[in-house]
């Protein structure tokens, strides 16, 4: 296995992390290589806001379901779909007359649009996450930045067409984190098909689920299953996520004011 691989089948999440800050090469390394990700047309419909205030990371613990790493984490990394930047290409390149012009259809940024930024805004994520791996710094995703969309655009100053995707935590892992155990993923026949998708039975459920700890079911609950609805799906966050959502498609495919 070359160092490359070695480096990604050993990554795992880090949230406890060295008293040690990155130095400013270490960071821009780490952007540098997320803007060099594939990216839909090279279009580059992402933007990283780079959370260096003390103040706003400790608003983002209480924002993203109270997690108090996210205050001591060295560097911050919040990733956006971004179509703001393009559409005001399009404004102040007099799109609006050429289409007129041409007979072409005008249009704002749909759904699709911002389907496709927050694939860029991932992708670039994860280049990061890689980047920072082979620079022995340790990261840990915030899915959570997709609740309480009001407050984290607020928060950011973010205009009508940039939305937040993803959030990263970077830094040196401690030595307890450095050897903390892989989590275990599920089995490669359950995610990988072939030419078509193939639905997982009811026994190969049970076997794809048998590597997790039964342990960690939640109180009353009798299998895995009952203990990932009552702990994620079901969860108070999870619900606020869904709404967070809503009401960011709302927004984004509101005409602009």
């Amino acid at each position: 296995m070359n160092e490359t691989m070695q480096t990604i089948h050993a990554r795992r999440s880090v949230r406890a992390y060295e008293d040690k800050a990155l130095d400013r090469e270490t960071v821009d390394a780490i952007v540098r290589a997320a803007m060099r990700s594939p990216t839909a047309g090279n279009m580059m419909l992402y933007s990283i806001i780079e959370v260096a205030d003390q103040g706003i990371k400790d608003q983002l613990v209480k924002s993203c379901d109270n997690q108090p790493f996210i205050a001591r984490a060295p560097l911050v990394l919040l990733f956006l779909a971004d179509y703001q930047r393009w559409f005001d290409v399009y404004q102040n390149s007099g799109v609006a007359q050429y289409c007129r012009e041409q007979g072409m259809g005008y249009r704002t940024p749909g759904e699709g649009d911002l389907m496709l930024a927050a694939c860029d805004a991932l992708i670039a994520a994860q280049t990061a996450v890689i980047a920072a791996e082979a620079l022995g710094i340790g990261s840990c995703y915030i899915g959570d930045i997709l609740e309480n969309f009001e407050f984290h655009k607020e928060l950011f100053g973010l205009p009508h067409y940039v939305l937040p995707i993803t959030m990263l935590c970077f830094g040196y892992p401690t030595p307890k984190a450095a050897q903390r155990t892989l989590t275990p993923r599920f089995p490669q026949e359950v995610i990988h098909f072939r030419d078509r998708y193939q639905r997982v039975g009811r026994a190969e459920l049970e076997d794809m689920l048998k590597n997790r700890e039964p342990a960690k079911y939640a109180k009353n609950a009798a299998n895995m299953g009952q203990h990932m609805y009552a702990r994620k799906f079901g969860a108070d966050f999870s619900v606020e996520m869904t709404r967070s959502m809503k009401a960011a498609l709302t927004s984004w495919t509101a005409t602009p004011e």
